[in-house]
């Protein structure tokens, strides 16, 4: 997964397009619409639209904007509408509070991001995404991804774009250098923490200035604990019954033992900086995902890199890599703009152009269109799955893993101890509950 600055207006797009003619089949659009003909491009007065999309990834920033500049002339040679594209992509740390904001207001953009495990299901109760399951793009799914964006009443609600296999990075020339394999315990861990430190080499690099990535902890601690240990820990909290106190060990004694073999000044250091350093070595791991692989490779291309499960115990069946649907595109049902906002979804996984989209953001393959080979850190994460050693991402709330990244922030710093940052996270999941029940 998973897995945004302040709301900020990134880009217009394709401005020097709007010219042309008019088409008939236009759908709901945003009333600037004059005569208009069939959807061949023949002549009439053009239909303009605006379209508002708010996608929280703006480390791709390059790669959205030549692909919707492609979908705009694609719209214009194919339906003959004008379209001018509003981009914003905020940071993860302040996304999911804009957008709640503006959705709550009625300022809803056309076409969203959310997480697909986290965010669906307060989403669809909140009556904020449109039933998408005739749009042509649900069939291509693979069926291993279509539940993640399908409700329990089976309507598919968004398209997902990161599907993540993930644990955390892993440096393979210097894991050979010295001799060493991903530990499958936290013993086993520790003596690779050692040896590197032996060697002069920092075990981690730490990057804790944007709040989402010291809760990253989170998920794949529960989840191993959930597949192990304790499976009915979400239902519990769901229905207040239980409490972090449970996962206490699991989430703390791998997390400082990150923090004490680490890079300095984790809190001044962000995701992009992280990637860097991670890139130029100084740190043989890294907590976080393989979504920060377009971002490593653009420092150091060369660098060979792998995925590999986290041990949060001894207990090495609990050393699982973690599978979620993270990133994933709707569309509001208030949009003025529909037709065109389906255009899009339908373009993001477009029988020609997709493969080569989604192949530059280094996602995985989501469709059936899709049949560019694997990258070798997919193929890493891939063989644990095999292998059995994986779980499901577990259903936290968002606002729980808000709550936990900035806990874990402050914990680092010295600020909050494990039990206050219990406290907040139970604190949390009840508020979550009470609006949600």
């Amino acid at each position: 997964m998973k897995r945004m600055s302040k709301g900020l207006l990134c880009s217009l797009l394709a401005a020097t397009l709007l010219a042309g003619c008019g088409n008939g089949n236009s759908g709901s659009n945003n009333g600037n619409a004059g005569s208009t003909s069939g959807n061949d491009g023949s002549s009439g007065t053009a239909k303009s639209v605006t379209l508002k999309m708010f996608i929280a990834q703006p480390r791709f920033k390059e790669h959205y904007d030549k692909y919707i500049a492609d979908f705009v002339a694609k719209e214009k040679a194919d339906k003959n509408i004008d379209v001018s594209v509003q981009l914003e992509m905020p940071t993860a740390d302040n996304a999911s509070q804009i957008l709640k904001t503006r959705l709550a207001s009625n300022d809803a953009p056309d076409i969203f991001a959310i997480h697909a495990v986290n965010e669906i299901p307060s989403y669809y109760k909140a009556g904020y995404l449109e039933d998408l399951s005739d749009q042509p793009f649900a069939g291509k799914l693979l069926d291993s991804v279509k539940p993640s964006v399908t409700t329990t009443d089976g309507k598919v609600v968004a398209l997902p774009l990161e599907t993540l296999s993930w644990g955390y990075l892993y440096n393979k020339t210097i894991f050979t250098e010295h001799g060493l394999t991903p530990p499958t315990t936290l013993t086993e861990m520790k003596a690779v923490v050692e040896k590197l430190k032996a060697a002069n080499v920092t075990p981690f690099v730490l990057s804790y200035k944007e709040s989402w990535i010291p809760q990253l902890v989170l998920p794949l601690a529960v989840g191993s604990m959930v597949k192990t240990k304790n499976p009915d820990f979400v239902a519990q909290m769901n229905k207040d019954e239980g409490s972090f106190s449970e996962m206490k060990s699991a989430i703390f004694d791998v997390f400082d033992l990150i923090n004490e073999n680490g890079t300095a000044k984790a809190t001044e250091v962000g995701g992009d900086d992280g990637a860097a350093a991670f890139a130029a070595g100084k740190g043989a791991m890294w907590l976080q995902g393989p979504w920060y692989a377009e971002t490593i490779l653009k420092s150091n291309p060369d660098l060979d890199f792998g995925v590999a499960p986290l041990p949060v115990s001894d207990d090495p069946n609990a050393t699982l890599i973690n599978l979620s649907a993270s990133t994933s595109l709707a569309v509001s049902p208030t949009s003025k703009n529909k037709e065109v906002a389906l255009d899009f979804l339908n373009y993001v996984l477009d029988d020609q152009a997709s493969n080569a989209f989604f192949q530059a953001l280094k996602f995985n393959p989501v469709a059936t269109i899709h049949t560019y080979e694997s990258y070798p850190w997919i193929n890493d994460a891939t063989a644990y799955v095999k292998e059995g050693k994986s779980v499901q991402d577990p259903a936290i709330p968002q606002a729980v893993k808000d709550e936990v990244g900035k806990g874990l922030q402050a914990y680092y710093a010295g600020q909050l101890s494990q039990d206050d940052v219990v406290k907040a996270l139970d604190k949390a999941w009840k508020s979550y509950n009470k609006v949600n029940k």
